[in-house]
């Protein structure tokens, strides 16, 4: 389709109060503002599919700060996409060209059939063979995954991974396995046998057992613990118990909130006498990253790599996903297919 050829309207699923779920409809608005006028570095894509992940919540539903982060509303959600170039300014794609990638938050915008997204790294380029649905998991929890592991980790080390069958802890087994990391996963007793599919050498349910007081049997063998699910908490306090003294200690879990910001000052700052932890620690924020993002597509299409997707929803089930998204019992990823490819 050409920039010419556009529509006047497009369906977009947009929400006006929180929580997001309650008032989040589907209807025809108005192509973004500037469509027809890219921004320096931009380019207009027809979105496909996208993937929710819990910042496309958490930074909407922080009260009125919402308002100086994101404008006044109606609001579109969703980051994470994959489609197809309308019209671009960007030197690396061109019209009719599939690609994948994620809007700057706070704009979001990807719950609609048209966006306009700026950024060279936040239009990856997909290489041929791998579905759009496949990519759109991809951005913000593969690569997440990614920055937490790699610069982290070589072969043969130990790894274990908290939160391990939601999106990020999915993504985390496969790659920390193509790496040649092994893999201590940490889950429910219902996600045990999805962990082990995925690749992990061992799965501690933690409903079932005293998580630290299993990762203690073995003695100081791990190299790094990626924390999913907390910032801090007993398995930092008590990772010396069980993590190599140059081992390290990695969150993505959190939250923009003054409780969370305390408590990732007390895991990171405090000596371990005042409260804190006797390892390493760092929080893991996701950076865009085109080559990055080439790479993790590259390893589903060889198949060293598939997205667990628990379910995909279409446009007028976004208010269900966003649920089901909240529940914090997701299993993988959940998708939700925009319009046709």
């Amino acid at each position: 389709m050409a920039a010419a050829d556009l529509p006047k309207q497009m369906r977009s699923a947009q929400w006006t109060t929180v929580p997001i779920e309650s008032s989040l409809k589907v209807s025809e608005t108005p192509l973004p503002k500037n469509a027809d006028s890219l921004p320096k570095d931009s380019a207009l894509v027809k979105i496909s599919y996208a993937s929710i992940n819990p910042v496309d919540y958490k930074v909407p539903e922080l009260g009125l700060a919402r308002y100086a982060a994101m404008g006044s509303g109606p609001w579109t959600p969703a980051s994470d996409y994959a489609g197809t170039v309308v019209s671009t300014n960007l030197p690396h794609v061109k019209p009719g060209d599939k690609v994948a990638g994620c809007t700057p938050v706070p704009k979001f915008g990807t719950l609609a059939e048209y966006a306009v997204v700026e950024g060279a790294a936040n239009v990856t380029k997909l290489p041929d063979g791998v579905s759009l649905k496949d990519a759109a998991t991809l951005p913000v929890a593969a690569q997440t995954a990614m920055q937490c592991l790699a610069p982290n980790v070589k072969k043969g080390s130990k790894v274990i991974i908290h939160g391990a069958s939601g999106g990020t802890g999915t993504f985390g087994i496969q790659i920390a396995k193509i790496l040649g990391c092994s893999v201590t996963a940490i889950c429910s007793g219902p996600n045990v046998e999805l962990c082990k599919s995925l690749g992990a050498d061992e799965v501690i349910d933690y409903k079932s057992s005293d998580v630290t007081e299993e990762l203690k049997k073995g003695g100081l063998q791990y190299d790094l613990v990626v924390d999913n699910v907390a910032t801090g908490g007993p398995i930092y306090t008590q990772s010396h118990q069980f993590l190599k003294e140059t081992g390290q200690y990695v969150t993505i879990a959190a939250a923009p909130n003054l409780s969370s910001v305390f408590s990732m000052v007390k895991t990171m700052a405090l000596p371990g006498l005042l409260g804190g932890g006797k390892r390493k620690a760092g929080f893991v924020g996701r950076k865009p990253d085109s080559e990055e993002l080439i790479k993790l597509a590259g390893w589903i299409k060889d198949g060293s790599m598939k997205p667990y997707i628990e379910k995909e929803y279409t446009l007028d089930e976004s208010a269900d996903a966003f649920k089901r998204l909240k529940s914090g019992r997701t299993r993988g990823k959940l998708v939700i297919k925009v319009s046709e490819d």
